[in-house]
């Protein structure tokens, strides 16, 4: 009995008609994305930190400096000792 494959062929024209009628009904929105208020922190925190990672921990240019002028006889004064001493006080909160 081959009759039977135009039955086949209407369902699938029934089935395509109602594709198409729920496609129309989607409506086109804008896509958007909300990220928490942590997860922004542990992004700036991963930034500072690969910052702080590239960042060197001795400054050799300020270092080189500061032994330039500590071998210079006439840069050591008393007055330049009190006020390297009070900025280490300072520093340390006393």
């Amino acid at each position: 009995m081959i009759n039977g494959v135009n039955n086949v062929t209407q369902l699938n024209n029934v089935q395509n008609i109602r594709k198409t009628d729920n496609s129309a009904k989607v409506k086109a929105e804008s896509d958007s994305i909300s990220v928490s208020k942590e997860a922004v922190e542990m992004a700036e925190a991963y930034y500072m930190d690969k910052v702080a990672a590239d960042t060197p921990d001795v400054r050799a240019d300020r270092i080189a400096e500061v032994k330039a002028k500590i071998k210079d006889p006439s840069y050591l004064s008393n007055a330049i000792i009190q006020s390297t001493a009070e900025k280490l006080m300072t520093s340390y909160g006393l």
